[in-house]
Parts: structure tokens; sequence; C-alpha cells
């Protein structure tokens, strides 16, 4: 089954609410007439109703989501409590109020805090900054992750990978690494792959040498002792990695080499040119980021996605929620 109707059929019956910051944005208009459509997923669209719902009905679609107005919210004092008790000083009730009223991100971010719906996506507008602050200061990671991380699904026919980090964190020491992968072999399961996690580097097996090298050992080292059920190696060269023949030769007895499905990089600058290279050279449609690790899934969206990037990244918002 493609990877999108797995989700779909796993999210019947489940009415998962996922808030859209970004409500009176047209992609995220057409996006929620697909997700009526097509999907039990019930978006929660913010903004101005009126606007909303005519635009949305000239479309057909006459019930299946929710529209919030922050302005006229019966809740709204109730989240200013939640907010400045969550922030713990850093906060007074006026700069909670203001916040709320000024910056949809943190409202929806609020909705997900407290409860009122599952999950956010937003990010057709606002940067990544934007959007990932306001989840980790008041969302902030699961207990026993300490970061929180992004990976990218690259999908091409009915094959399927994850790459990650490719999105937040710049240069991860070994315990960030093995973390990341741990957290990668999660988002890979909710996807339907089975993890086999292949720790990169530009050597294989000592064939190398360097800090960069001792930290993915190090980092493959760590991650073996938290998670001995994981299939999980390293370090390897992608093409170890990811050719049978090649892994014959560098890495012979592996049980990830020349078979992996799960790719975590050194750092940023390698994973999102490696990611990029997949998507444009490669032809593979890159998903995500999904970020990793967080008590409640928010996600967010390249500026340049169009309406099939925020149904899809809805959909894994939604399976996120279902499945923690």
């Amino acid at each position: 089954m493609e990877v999108f109707e797995s989700l779909k059929a796993n999210l019947v019956g489940k009415n998962a609410r996922i808030v859209l910051p970004e409500g009176e944005e047209p992609r995220i208009l057409q996006a929620t007439k697909r997700l009526v459509k097509e999907t039990e997923v019930v978006p929660v669209l913010l903004g101005n109703p009126a606007k909303i719902k005519i635009y949305l009905e000239i479309e057909g679609i006459m019930d299946g989501y929710e529209v919030i107005d922050p302005h006229h919210y019966p809740q709204f004092e109730d989240m200013v409590v939640a907010l400045v008790e969550r922030r713990k000083g850093k906060m007074s009730e006026e700069e909670a109020r203001q916040v709320l009223l000024e910056d949809v991100n943190y409202f929806g971010v609020m909705l997900v805090y407290m409860g009122l719906v599952d999950g956010m996506v937003s990010g057709a507008i606002h940067s990544t900054a934007s959007t990932v602050r306001p989840a980790l200061q008041i969302i902030k990671t699961r207990p026993n992750v300490t970061r929180t991380s992004g990976a990218f699904l690259m999908v091409r026919g009915t094959e399927r990978y994850l790459f990650g980090d490719c999105a937040l964190n710049i240069n991860p020491d070994a315990e960030a690494l093995a973390e990341i992968a741990i957290n990668s072999a999660i988002t890979a399961k909710m996807f339907g792959i089975q993890p086999k996690i292949a720790m990169l580097s530009y050597s294989t097996k000592g064939s190398g040498f360097g800090d960069s090298v001792d930290k993915v050992v190090e980092a493959t080292k760590l991650a073996h002792d938290l998670r001995p059920d994981l299939e999980i190696d390293g370090e390897l060269q992608f093409d170890a990695a990811f050719v049978p023949e090649t892994a014959a030769l560098k890495a012979p007895g592996s049980n990830v080499a020349g078979q992996a499905n799960v790719f975590i990089f050194p750092g940023i600058e390698a994973g999102n040119i490696g990611y990029k290279i997949a998507e444009r050279l490669g032809g593979f449609a890159a998903i995500g980021p999904v970020l990793q690790g967080l008590n409640k899934p928010v996600n967010d969206l390249s500026r340049g996605c169009n309406p099939d990037d925020v149904y899809k990244l809805t959909l894994i918002t939604a399976a996120q929620a279902i499945n923690q």
C-alpha cells in the first residue's frame, strides 16, 4: 500500500484534530478541502471565520473542519493562565495575552499543549524558527529525550527511506547522534519501515580517520547500548550502507550494510545536502522535516510548500498523534 494511503487507513475512526494556524492562507485552505474530502482528520483553522467559511463553501465544503478566531475564543483566559504557568516567570499575564493574540503559532501550540487539539502544522508563511520555538518552549521534549530533530521521508514509487537529521541540529555530538538514530527508528516504524539504521561517515569500519569518524563510532555504540533491539551499524559510507555488492567488500557480516533504510548523517550540512541531492537528482519526494522527540507533534512546512505538501504533513502529524 502506498505510504499515505496506509497512513489514511490507520487514521480511520481516530478523528485526529490538527490545528493549522495559517488558516486564511490559500494553500492551507486547498489542503483543508482535500483533508475533509479524503480523510477523517479534522483540520482546525485559525483566522477569520467568515473569510474561511466563504472560501470553503464555494469549494463545496460545508463541514468536517473547525475555525477558531483567537480574538473571540471562549477559553482564551484559561490559555493565558496556562501559558504564564508554563513559562514559569518568563512571561507576565499581559505579555501572554499579547503574544497569543499576535502570534498564531503560540496560540496553536497552546491548543496542542492543553489537549484541545492533537497536533499542529505551520510554516507556510512563517519561518522555521517562528514555528519551532513555541513548541520547544511549551510542549518540550519527551522524557529521556534531550533534543528535537528533523527527519525527511524520502519516497520514490514504492521505495521509502528516512534521512535524519537534515533540519535542526547543526553539529550533533555522539550522544545527540545516538538519540537522533533512536528517534528516527520510531518515525520509520510509523511509515511502515522496519528500521535498519546506518550511521553515515566518510569512513567504513576504520577505513578513514579523524574526530568526525570517532564521533560516529561512539554514537553507534551508544545507540546499541540504549536500544540493543534496534538493527544499527556504523560507521558506514553511503555506498556501503546502500549497495549490497559494496557492503560485501567493505562491511562483511554487517546486518545493516547494503540494506539500510534509515540514514543518520553526521551533521546538518551533510544531511541537508544529501536529501536535496536525492530529491533533485534522484527523483525522490522529500516529505518533512518531521520533527521528532516532542511530547506532542508539531511540524514545520517549507514556505515554498504546495497544497499537497500541507496535506501530506498534516497526515503525518495526525499519525504521530495517534502513535504517541
